[in-house]
């Protein structure tokens, strides 16, 4: 292979090709029974199931400046757990069963040990999900990107009936809203999570913090938490759902709701862990703008009838996911917090 000048001008084929053959290591360990073709080929094939009146249900996002934390810490199977599980919970909150996944991985140069790194955690999600990791790119842009860092992105897709589609419709007042624990950040916040620890505290990736009792990598790298496993057997049960991510819980909520009907969350229904408290008094950080930017403790809100609420707490409990009553939907516009 000659690739002299091409090197010189910033990029490496060589690398390329030794992360492509890593990578299609990993993805070969995440193909479900609905897979089709060869790996490596130009696109991936995955049957559809054989669902009555299917609706696809599709998503893309990324896991934003996490990826800079992975890259101080030089840890880099987590982010692509944080990529499906987040992409799975946008789709879930329509009741769709995720079917496969296609990852997109940006960097200035190539480094094949951190691409199979990611790419082996994508592929550890998608085969707890039993989802066909179906693909992906690695493009290397060293005019773009800084070098060693590199962006995350995924595109999802789902299946639900058509009859048992999540959305608005279903939600009247006197519905019950059901909080379902984090597990820390997840996936959003992190360029002010950042700049509190790294730049105002100056602490590092390896800094042990008493209040948290560990260390700032283990606490900001914690995995984004999938609420599959809960939700899909009760999702018939299941008014609407909110994914907690970017705008926190009343961005979120507001989404899960139709015209003319708002939600009253009672915020202390559960106890916010103490990352957040940690935050919030070491930025200086007001409440509202806390529940602006964090999910404070909940990744995901169900609204339910009442006589739904229990049996969802008490499932997520059994999976050993803490969840609590939070509010109620009632006659009006907007989430307020109380």
């Amino acid at each position: 292979m000659s690739t002299q000048r091409y090197r010189e001008a910033g990029v490496d084929l060589v690398s390329g090709q030794e992360a492509k053959e890593r990578v299609l290591k990993a993805v070969s360990t995440a193909r479900s029974s609905l897979a089709v073709g060869d790996l490596g080929a130009f696109g991936g094939l995955v049957r559809v199931p054989d669902v009555q009146d299917p609706l696809l249900v599709m998503s893309t996002d990324g896991v934003g400046t996490k990826v800079l934390v992975s890259v101080a810490a030089d840890r880099h199977d987590t982010v692509g757990q944080d990529l499906v599980n987040h992409s799975v919970n946008d789709i879930l909150v329509h009741g769709a069963k995720p079917i496969a996944f296609l990852d997109y991985i940006a960097t200035a140069s190539i480094d094949p040990t951190i691409i199979a790194s990611v790419v082996e955690g994508v592929a550890t999600a998608c085969r707890a999900h039993d989802m066909t990791l179906a693909g992906g790119e690695t493009a290397e842009m060293p005019d773009l990107y800084h070098p060693g860092h590199y962006d995350l992105a995924g595109t999802i897709i789902g299946i639900v009936p058509a009859k048992d589609a999540i959305g608005t419709d279903r939600v009247q007042s006197g519905d019950v809203l059901v909080g379902l624990a984090s597990d820390g950040l997840h996936t959003n916040g992190y360029t002010l999570a950042r700049k509190i620890v790294f730049d105002k505290l100056k602490l590092a990736v390896d800094s042990h913090v008493a209040e948290l009792g560990e260390t700032v990598g283990d606490a900001l790298l914690r995995i984004h938490r999938s609420y599959a496993s809960i939700v899909l057997p009760l999702a018939p049960e299941i008014h609407s759902m909110a994914h907690i991510t970017g705008g926190g819980i009343p961005g979120n909520v507001v989404r899960a709701l139709p015209s003319g009907l708002g939600a009253v969350i009672d915020t202390g229904t559960w106890q916010t862990p103490p990352l957040f408290e940690f935050l919030q008094a070491s930025g200086d950080v007001s409440r509202d703008e806390m529940f602006d930017v964090f999910n404070m403790g909940v990744g995901l809100i169900a609204i339910l009838p009442s006589s739904s609420a229990n049996q969802m707490i008490s499932s997520a409990r059994e999976a050993g996911v803490d969840a609590w009553s939070v509010g109620f939907v009632t006659e009006g516009e907007g989430v307020r917090l109380d």
